[in-house]
């Protein structure tokens, strides 16, 4: 039997957006703390991280932010450290980098705050973990099926080859699998990166040059919830499996 990897012991979740396609409902609630299914979304996140033995978070916050910082007050388990960007937004890329100095030098787990799973037989942490090689890889993502995702209504984002490597989705062209809001990442890709606000997808875009971007399929349903809409695709589809 294969030895289980040791998971990262750090990870980011992604929850200083505005939310605003989220709206009405975020109009007086960051999107991380609306709920689904009776559990805020970035408890959803928060929960997964902690059975796969993370033992702190850092979370970056600037729309109501308040409410965020105090509602993680009550978190014991991971250890909660926050990315303050209060004074300025710096997009998904510039808020790792900007919390880089809490999460060490060594690989991380990275979520985004809207996305959780109903998990298969194999947690998807674990599942990516399990799959990390850091001799060949300086990001993996998890990766959902375009059929198999709930709240998701786009084309895809890459495909991918024999050996989990990924490239973009052509121009006008249909790809089989969308990020599902889960990756890990190696902190040296920042080392190349601009000060200031910018996106994952410049990290992403410089690893795929390097043959350094893979992916890993998840098992179970992706959850996207990024509208009032998805919402209740995601409370239906997780009383369908509790049935």
């Amino acid at each position: 039997m294969q030895k289980t990897k040791t998971p990262p012991e750090k990870a980011m979740l992604l929850a200083a957006g505005l939310g605003q396609r989220m709206r009405p409902v975020t109009d007086n609630t960051p999107k991380p703390l609306v709920k689904v299914f009776g559990k805020a979304l970035i408890d959803h996140g928060l929960d997964a991280l902690k059975r796969a033995g993370v033992r702190s978070a850092v979370v970056n916050v600037h729309y109501l932010a308040d409410q965020l910082e105090g509602h993680l007050g009550g978190r014991k388990k991971p250890e909660i450290a926050i990315s303050d960007e209060r004074s300025e937004l710096l997009d998904s890329g510039g808020g790792v980098k900007n919390a880089l100095p809490l999460l060490k030098d060594r690989p991380f787990f990275l979520l985004n705050s809207d996305s959780f799973w109903l998990e298969g037989s194999k947690p998807n942490l674990e599942l990516l973990a399990n799959s990390w090689n850091g001799r060949a890889m300086d990001v993996l993502l998890l990766l959902s099926g375009i059929t198999n995702s709930v709240g998701y209504h786009g084309y895809g984002d890459f495909n991918m080859d024999a050996e989990g490597r990924l490239s973009r989705r052509a121009e006008r062209r249909i790809a089989p699998f969308a990020y599902a809001g889960a990756a890990i990442l190696n902190p040296s890709v920042f080392d190349d990166t601009p000060e200031g606000p910018f996106s994952l997808n410049l990290v992403f875009d410089q690893a795929i040059e390097a043959g350094r971007l893979y992916g890993v399929r998840m098992e179970g349903l992706w959850l996207h919830v990024g509208t009032p809409e998805a919402i209740g695709e995601a409370e239906e589809a997780i009383a369908r499996s509790a049935a």
